[in-house]
């Protein structure tokens, strides 16, 4: 994997690596701009986070300064969280960042098996937000993780939606590849 910073997106696809479709490539039946999808992904965000925040505070009983800090510190998580997407890509890897409009991303242009592409989307989620979470919910006195999971889980709301499609769109074998900010799957020949 080779990581190349982009600098600042500037909201147009045409500007990010992309190589000629697959031949028969279809396209995921998902949001086709990044509006639609922030929508979707802040509705899923929130359906996540407000469970996993009451949990949370039952079973750990935090004060607020835990709470204050659980839900500080997962900022600090985004550029880790794109860093180990990208490390899961054997090849070129793109960062983009907007954070004016809230964006930070990594786009690859190769394609992966459908368990590969599942993996790159939920492998930071499971590092900063399920591990936490889980050992917070073992151990309630660690009750600053069980917050910092809950909102690490909540801020992979997009990647949820990736493997949702994934999972219910590509049929046994095919690959998977990213086209500007859509996702294509294929059956290899």
């Amino acid at each position: 994997m080779k990581l190349h910073y982009k600098g600042k997106y500037n909201l147009d696809p045409d500007s990010l690596p992309c190589e000629p479709h697959k031949p028969g490539a279809v396209p995921f039946k998902e949001a086709k701009d990044s509006k639609t999808l922030g929508t979707i992904a802040n509705v899923i965000s929130f359906l996540i986070l407000i469970p996993l925040l009451i949990v949370a505070y039952i079973r750990c009983k935090p004060g607020p300064l835990i709470i204050c800090l659980g839900c500080l510190l997962p900022l600090l998580t985004l550029l880790p969280h794109e860093l180990l997407h990208a490390v899961c890509f054997k090849e070129d890897v793109y960062l983009y960042t907007n954070l004016k409009q809230g964006m930070l991303f990594v786009v690859g242009t190769e394609t992966m098996s459908k368990g590969r592409y599942v993996f790159m989307s939920l492998f930071p989620n499971i590092i900063f937000g399920l591990i936490p979470f889980i050992l917070a919910m073992i151990f309630p006195s660690l009750a600053l993780l069980g917050f910092f999971g809950a909102f690490c889980l909540s801020m992979g709301a997009g990647d949820y939606y990736n493997v949702f499609n994934a999972l219910t769109q590509m049929p046994k074998g095919s690959r998977t590849y990213l086209h500007k900010f859509n996702s294509f799957w294929y059956m290899p020949e």
